[in-house]
């Protein structure tokens, strides 16, 4: 470090790496180096402030040793990709306006020049890039006026002047009231408060609410969402309260706005975030509140690389910060649901919809024997057709995207695999192509069976764009709305069917997933299920967890305005104690149920549970490398299994397997994750053998 720079953790530094230099972070400073090594000097710092301050830097450090994943990697996640590459931590110029140059600079024949011109100066508070381009103008325009000193530029302030009248905070019903006095406010320290709010009571008011009366003008708060898809809706309600206080922060964001958001989070400004799941780790100075909607949603678990959980590294930020956490949620996962059984979290109840609204009646239909039209039975169009005669929409819920997710040869049995993974692709009428929605291997969709080119070749089961087909003949007058991730790719899709939705002219809304989280959707009364029996008898031990979630989050799209709902719920196994129980509608009462049940096995959360994967050019080498790990694993009070091929052996073409680390006492799991990760750290291994490790894992195949 050389004597002219002062430098602390947490800071960018530029050094020399080989023959280049590279973008490092400072991570401890005043150490001895070792004995016979140079050290080569650092080039310099881009700014004398640490990019991620002490508080943020202790709480990737601890997300690097809890998560067992490299440091450099966790700390170089909280940055935006512009300063991970060097950029200096300041916006790019971005306003321009007029400057005092005379216009006789330019030629006779510069109309659009002049043109630019006149248009910035009816504007004296300059305007940005993006909407003089917008304007008709081009950047190339803006770049001659520049250099002929008629135009000036600044840096973006990133502080859009706030509505002249903000708007008061919501009204609350009794029962949302009664339910936010009970959240302790930021100047009690930590707090942890699990509200368990069923669907349509009015969640989001109460996060209004509570910000708008807890929060002052120098704080800052984070509201994280599982889905980018549902930060616009968020964003807007939460407009229409704070003003430009809010900024979001997603994956969909350009560089740009990624550096600008981060920003006015590292200095300062009195922001609130509504971010997805990496908002979590961003350079906060003035955290006051921590809200994690939809807490229950897998979504928060990083499925590759850094894989933390952004619902717990929340809760222990706001551990940190000294602050409060709200996970809000209808169906809360069980392990929140364990921590405010256990005292470590508070339990909130909201058990009434907002305003007139009242939980919908959810009935089974059993339809085996039944005929199926595309997946739905007689009574099942019937309901839609009474549903859009009265003048209402209707939801159908179809948890797989594309046609089919089978097409198969009806002479000689034929189905079409993935060359490169251990499963089936799925038919996309509208592009005919055959998807893996596993490694997107694709390939050009066929009409005759590829084995004996028999013309028997047909689709095999429901997806979106099939059921969307048979709702479009059954009901041509009406619009078949479908919402998955193949529908909403383009930027600005989600919007466009969401407005036409909120119409509340008559449609039928055909999706998956997507459709289950925090929408709302007043004019929907009716909806339909279409099989409910997948996660009933899957290996995975969350899977009854995540069918009940998921079918009560569908179910609660329905009744949110002055008309009832109704849910219709189509199986094959109507006498099924959990789909019996679901009609009753309280979830606490089923979650009570299967956390019983995995007391008795053991498992999380009366466990603790990491999974070291292992992939390989071949299955032989991804077990061999766990073989060795299961002795080292096996030590007093750790239970090993396996090791086993993973559900899906093979996905783009690379062989998995995985050994699964159980132990009543975590900080002893830790230990021992930490000992094989140093160990493995150490070994030498073959080329093309990859491994990490999962700790409190969402999926166990």
């Amino acid at each position: 470090m050389p004597d002219h720079l002062a430098l602390q953790p947490g800071q960018r530094v530029s050094i020399p790496f080989g023959r280049q230099s590279a973008m490092g972070l400072v991570v401890e400073t005043g150490v001895e180096p070792p004995a016979g090594i140079e050290l080569k000097s650092v080039y310099s710092t881009p700014e004398p402030w640490p990019a991620l301050p002490p508080e943020t830097f202790r709480l990737l450090s601890w997300a690097s040793d809890y998560y067992q994943h490299p440091l450099g990697e966790c700390l170089f996640t909280a940055l935006p990709p512009a300063l991970r590459r060097g950029r200096p931590a300041a916006e790019k110029p971005d306003t321009w306006w007029r400057a005092a140059g005379l216009p006789e600079a330019l030629s006779a024949n510069a109309h659009r020049q002049k043109a630019l011109l006149t248009w910035l100066r009816e504007r004296p508070a300059g305007a940005p890039v993006s909407a003089i381009v917008a304007a008709g103008f081009t950047r190339e325009q803006i770049r001659t006026l520049h250099q002929k000193a008629l135009v000036e530029e600044c840096a973006a302030s990133g502080k859009a002047p706030d509505p002249a009248s903000p708007t008061p905070g919501p009204t609350l019903s009794p029962a949302q009231q009664a339910a936010a006095d009970q959240i302790p406010g930021p100047d009690g320290g930590f707090s942890a408060s699990l509200l368990f709010g069923i669907t349509g009571s009015g969640k989001t008011e109460l996060y209004l609410h509570y910000l708008k009366q807890q929060l002052d003008d120098t704080s800052q708060a984070l509201v994280l969402v599982p889905e980018i898809n549902l930060t616009p809706q968020m964003v807007a309600r939460f407009r229409r309260y704070f003003g430009h206080r809010i900024v979001v922060w997603h994956s969909a964001l350009n560089d740009g706005e990624r550096l600008s958001t981060w920003l006015k989070i590292r200095n300062g400004e009195p922001v609130i975030l509504i971010g997805t799941r990496s908002a979590v780790l961003l350079p906060f100075t003035h955290l006051k509140t921590i809200i994690v909607d939809e807490e229950h949603d897998s979504s928060y678990k990083q499925g590759e690389g850094f894989r933390y959980s952004g619902r717990d590294v929340a809760v222990y930020r706001a551990h940190l910060n000294q602050c409060p956490v709200i996970l809000g949620s209808a169906t809360p996962s069980l392990e929140s649901y364990h921590n405010a059984l256990s005292g470590k979290y508070r339990l909130i109840r909201l058990e009434e919809r907002a305003g007139n609204a009242r939980p919908p009646t959810i009935s089974l239909l059993d339809i085996r024997s039944r005929p199926l039209e595309g997946g739905l039975s007689r009574p099942t169009l019937q309901a839609i057709e009474k549903c859009l005669a009265a003048g209402q929409q209707a939801l159908v819920f179809v948890n797989r995207r594309g046609f089919a997710p089978v097409m198969m040869c009806f002479d000689c049995g034929h189905m079409v695999e993935c060359p490169r993974c251990d499963t089936r692709l799925t038919y996309h009428r509208r592009d005919r192509a055959m998807r893996c929605h596993h490694c997107d291997y694709q390939t050009a969709a066929t009409e005759h069976c590829p084995k004996c080119q028999s013309e028997a070749f047909k689709p095999v089961g429901q997806g979106t764009e099939r059921t969307e087909d048979i709702l479009a003949a059954q009901f041509p007058d009406t619009p078949v709305v479908r919402v998955d991730r193949d529908s909403t790719q383009r930027k600005g899709s989600i919007q466009g069917i969401l407005k036409k939705v909120n119409t509340g002219e008559p449609c039928i809304l055909v999706g998956t997933q997507m459709l289950a989280k925090g929408h709302d959707f007043p004019n929907v009364t009716l909806v339909v299920v279409v099989n409910a029996d997948g996660g009933l008898f899957s290996i995975d031990f969350r899977a009854p967890e995540q069918l009940i979630q998921t079918l009560l989050q569908v179910s609660g799209r329905a009744g949110r305005g002055e008309k009832p709902g109704h849910v219709l719920v189509q199986t094959c196994h109507s006498d099924h104690p959990i789909l019996k129980s679901l009609c009753q509608g309280h979830y606490l009462t089923l979650a009570d149920q299967l956390l019983a049940e995995r007391e008795s096995g053991q498992f999380p959360p009366f466990r603790a549970m990491a999974i070291f994967r292992a992939e390989a050019d071949t299955m032989a080498n991804s077990l061999a490398l766990l073989d060795t790990l299961k002795p080292k694993a096996s030590v007093t009070g750790i239970e090993v299994w396996g090791p086993l091929p993973a559900l899906i052996a093979r996905r783009a073409d690379r062989h998995r397997a995985q050994l699964v680390l159980c132990c009543d006492n975590r900080k002893r799991l830790n230990q021992v994750l930490a000992h094989l990760c140093q160990d493995l750290d150490q070994q030498k291994l073959p080329s093309g053998l990859k491994w990490m490790i999962d700790v409190d894992p969402q999926e166990t195949g």
